[in-house]
Order: C-alpha cells, then sequence, then structure tokens
C-alpha cells in the first residue's frame, strides 16, 4: 500500500508508460500520477522505484517531477517573491510552478516582489492544495518543551533583532541566539546545528552554538593539542588575540577557548608566555 505524502519527497513505482510519459503508483486516494516525459529517468524498467517529488501542477492536477524543491511541506525557508496579484504572492521555491501565499496568510504587509520572506510550506487537504504562509509564529510553539540543557537542534534563522537572531527549533518552537554569543557569521534562511542553552520561567528558549559545560571543554582541550602538534608545538594565540582570530582558528568562541586553554595547562600539558601556547614535554609523550 503506498503511503504518499503531498509535498514531500515519495519512492513510487512506475506502473506504465504513455507517449507523454510514465505512470506511477500513487496509491488508492490518488491512483495514478504522471511523471512527464521530460522527468523519465534512463534505462527506466515497469515496476522500477523512482525518488519523485509531488505536487500540483498549474492546472490544479496531481503531479510527480524529479526536480527537487528548496522545501517541502511542513518545512520552513527563506524565499523570494517573483510576483504579486489580487488574491496574493506568488514565489521561488525551485519549481516550474510558484508557491503560493494568499493574502490571509501574509502577516501585516503585503509582500514585495524581489524580496525574500520566511515562509511555512503547508498543505490545505480541504482545498487539496499546497500554498505558503508567513505567518510562522501560527505554525511554532503548539507542542509541550521537553528539550534539556546542551541538547543539540537543528535552527532555521528566520529573523534579526537589536538583541540577537531568533530561530526555529526542530521545526516547532522559537528560539533566541543572543549577538553577543554569536562568533560566526549567520544569515536569514540558514539552516545550522545549535544548542539549547536554557528554558526560562515563561517558556522562552534561550539558544547556543555551541555546547556548555565541562564536556564541551574536554573536546575543545582536544582540539587544541591536535593543532598544537600540527603547528609544531607552539601556537602565536595570547590574551590579547581577537575573537575572531580564535574563531578562524578553532570554530570556537574566545570564552570557551579559555576555559580550554586554562583546563590544559591545569593538566601540565601547555605553557602559556607572551607569546602564545606552547605543548610540555608531558603532552609531547
Amino acid at each position: 500500500m503506498t503511503n504518499l505524502k503531498i509535498g514531500k519527497i515519495n519512492i513510487l513505482k512506475i506502473i506504465k508508460e504513455v507517449k507523454f510519459g510514465l505512470y506511477l503508483d500513487g496509491g488508492e486516494e490518488y491512483g495514478e500520477i504522471l511523471l512527464p516525459k521530460r522527468y523519465v529517468p534512463e534505462n527506466y524498467k515497469i515496476r522500477d522505484s523512482v525518488e519523485v517529488f509531488v505536487y500540483f501542477d498549474s492546472t490544479d492536477h496531481i503531479i510527480a517531477t524529479t526536480e527537487k524543491p528548496y522545501a517541502c511541506v511542513g518545512d520552513f525557508a527563506y524565499l523570494r517573491v517573483v510576483s504579486v496579484n489580487s488574491i496574493g504572492a506568488f514565489l521561488d521555491w525551485g519549481l516550474t510552478k510558484d508557491l503560493f501565499i494568499p493574502y490571509r496568510e501574509q502577516v501585516k504587509v503585503k509582500l514585495e516582489k524581489g524580496k525574500f520572506y520566511p515562509v511555512y510550506i503547508y498543505f490545505d487537504r480541504i482545498s487539496r492544495k499546497i500554498a505558503g504562509s508567513t505567518r510562522i509564529i501560527k505554525y511554532i510553539n503548539n507542542e509541550p518543551i521537553n528539550y534539556k540543557p546542551n541538547e543539540e537542534v537543528d535552527l532555521f534563522i528566520y529573523a534579526e533583532t537589536e538583541i540577537g537572531f531568533q530561530a526555529i527549533i526542530n521545526k516547532k518552537h522559537e528560539g533566541l541566539l543572543y549577538k553577543n554569543e554569536i562568533f560566526q557569521p549567520l544569515e536569514l534562511g540558514q539552516n545550522i546545528k545549535g544548542y539549547i542553552k536554557k528554558i526560562r520561567n515563561d517558556e522562552r528558549i534561550d539558544l547556543c552554538l555551541e555546547k556548555q559545560g565541562y564536556e564541551k571543554v574536554v573536546g575543545l582541550a582536544k582540539i587544541i593539542l591536535n593543532k598544537l602538534q600540527k603547528e609544531g608545538g607552539h601556537l602565536n594565540l595570547t590574551d590579547k588575540s581577537s575573537p575572531e582570530t580564535i574563531y578562524d582558528i578553532f570554530n570556537i568562541s574566545k570564552k570557551n577557548y579559555k576555559k580550554a586553554v586554562s583546563a590544559l595547562y591545569k593538566q601540565r600539558l601547555i605553557t602559556i608566555d607572551k607569546t602564545g601556547i606552547s605543548l610540555t614535554k608531558k603532552a609531547k609523550h
């Protein structure tokens, strides 16, 4: 039985060939689904399985394509408006048919042609259409929060404020990355790994891009030791080295770098002087 999902990538079987393409098995609910000739794979056989994206074409007929959209139903994406008319806006999501966003799903101001916006993609089972929405808050924070500090999560950066970047956590909740704790460039629409820093009493979630605590320090210490060994036992990094320099070398903040260096120094694995840090004889053996 085919468990077909509209607006997502599906693995469907080829059931027959016609002049204008192939028909795929869409199951009892959707029946035969056309894969147009321009998307037909080479050296196919009847009953072979193909990976396709299933959606509705410009005439609202269900159709399959081997093209991949920038995002699927249930995803958040940062998309560009290609046109606007009396019923809504149309955004480029990587397919021939643009993604429609009706006015009722637009926040406050109308979308403008040429600009990028954070969008949630959904499938309306009543109208049987795939559409988008910029009403981000409507589609998040609707489930209980059960994260733990230091838990790794997937983040989608969707807005910037004076104090930081707002991110969507695991497609379910909203959190905040504070600017004074970010030591790498971030862009709107970026997908990135992050960590739960703290859940406040009001259930607002603070995020960070680096794991916190002793476990993190141990991991960073090993990275620093490996780097020292590769560089002949010495690095020209001091207390006066900039956060940017440290991030370029280790992809970590200066704060966590100093914690890891302190741990190595206490274990007598490195020495520290005005020129930088060096491996001790103990660390070399």
